[in-house]
């Protein structure tokens, strides 16, 4: 055992040697590792990035919930034609909803307003102002930085309060307390009674629409549709309804009951559409895996370029080294002995190779999410697989090139000039 290890370790320090003479070829031969191993952890940090951000926004649209949207009419002849048959969403709607969905936990209607003026003036965009029911903020997990959400008492009394995003509380107040200063939207000043802490942020479509989740201004449905008068005409007069179910309840089949009873209300007209945050969790999945492993692929064919590579150079090395290995095979070295040295210098190329390479996909991930302003998240797994895989590659890419040096003739060897 130990005659074995003594002579492996041999054979590794020949092979270092071998190539430490050869620095500027051992580079050049590694490079093909080094960046394949980079872009293997680079692509698998956007992909692990990229279904982080994913599950997060529809984690905050809620697994257990069933999102009813209103879809505004493109026209005038449009709406009318709809009108002639369906009153569009409204709060009769949702209180069918809650009287006829059995697996119902919670439910909100809401209804939301691009304002045209509010002071203090923000130093971005202007927040989306969104009327929702006291229970929309368990519905989608709010979590609170500071102060409440609004409850029953602001929404019967249509009370002028209002909750705050983080971004929209940072453009307009600052970075100081934020509770208990006022705000006026068009009109109207509100008063702030709580703070949202970060929410993720998504471009997507499903759900309400949602471009920053933290640039709104939250306040009672009954303050919004008493005082702030939408004169969009055509749009319904929700936006959209947003139904928690309770543990357990199949979400697919609550949303064809859903489905079922608004169609019977809106006599069939298509101007809403469900969507099943649950659904759109497992198809994000299925996507976000196609997409890495292609990815992958592509990332991996840099390792098979390095690879091939190393075949190439070591095959190359066999021949400068002919004589060398005559004299190896003259003085008692057995094929096998002329293989692991040969295989120990391909090895010890992809590994080391490898090992620069996880540094070069930390750098690329870090580029990537400052440049492009992606999330990445480099993974203990996807720094295995690129080494595993690199390591691999060197000991393949590096046999055929061992054997084929182990079998040169001793003599023919000798005589090789």
């Amino acid at each position: 055992m130990i005659g074995t290890i003594r002579r492996y370790f041999s054979d590794l320090l020949l092979a270092f040697e071998n190539l430490r003479g050869q620095k500027t070829r051992t580079l050049l031969t590694a490079l093909g590792i080094v960046f394949g191993v980079g872009a293997v952890i680079g692509m698998l940090a956007i992909g692990a990035g990229a279904r982080q951000e994913s599950l997060e926004f529809i984690e905050q649209l809620g697994v257990r919930n069933v999102l009813v949207e209103s879809r505004p009419a493109t026209s005038e002849e449009e709406l009318q034609q709809r009108r002639r048959s369906s009153p569009g969403l409204n709060d009769r709607d949702a209180r069918i909803l809650q009287a006829n969905v059995d697996a119902l936990d919670l439910i909100s209607a809401r209804r939301s307003l691009h304002p045209a003026r509010m002071l203090p003036k923000p130093g971005h965009d202007l927040p989306e102002l969104y009327g929702v029911r006291p229970a929309y903020g368990q519905i989608h997990n709010l979590q609170l930085a500071d102060g409440r959400f609004i409850d029953e008492l602001d929404d019967a009394a249509s009370a002028a309060v209002c909750v705050l995003g983080e971004r929209a509380k940072v453009d307009l107040l600052g970075y100081g307390p934020a509770l208990g200063k006022f705000i006026k939207v068009n009109d109207t000043w509100l008063e702030v009674v709580g703070v949202l802490g970060s929410l993720p942020e998504s471009g997507g479509k499903a759900g309400p629409q949602l471009e920053n989740l933290n640039n709104f201004i939250y306040i009672p449905l009954n303050t919004f549709q008493y005082r702030f008068p939408d004169n969009n005409f055509l749009k319904d007069e929700l936006d959209g309804i947003d139904l928690r179910l309770r543990t357990g309840a199949d979400s697919v089949e609550t949303a064809s009951v859903v489905t079922a009873i608004l169609n019977s209300d809106h006599h069939n007209v298509q101007d809403f559409r469900v969507t099943i945050p649950a659904a759109l969790l497992a198809e994000q999945q299925r996507t976000q895996t196609i997409f890495t492993y292609v990815m992958v692929a592509i990332a991996a064919i840099s390792l098979l370029v390095g690879g091939i590579g190393i075949m190439n150079i070591v095959l190359a090395t066999v021949l400068e080294r002919t004589h060398e290995i005559g004299i190896r095979r003259a003085t008692g070295a057995r094929r096998n002995d002329i293989v692991r040295q040969f295989l120990m210098e391909s090895v010890l190329i992809s590994v080391g190779g490898g090992m620069l390479g996880i540094a070069f996909g930390y750098f690329l991930s870090w580029a990537i999410a400052r440049t492009a302003e992606w999330k990445t998240i480099v993974t203990t797994s996807s720094i295995l697989i690129a080494f595993c895989v690199s390591a691999a590659v060197g000991l393949v890419f590096g046999i055929y090139p061992a054997v084929k040096a182990s079998r040169i003739d001793p003599i023919e060897a000798l005589r090789y000039e």
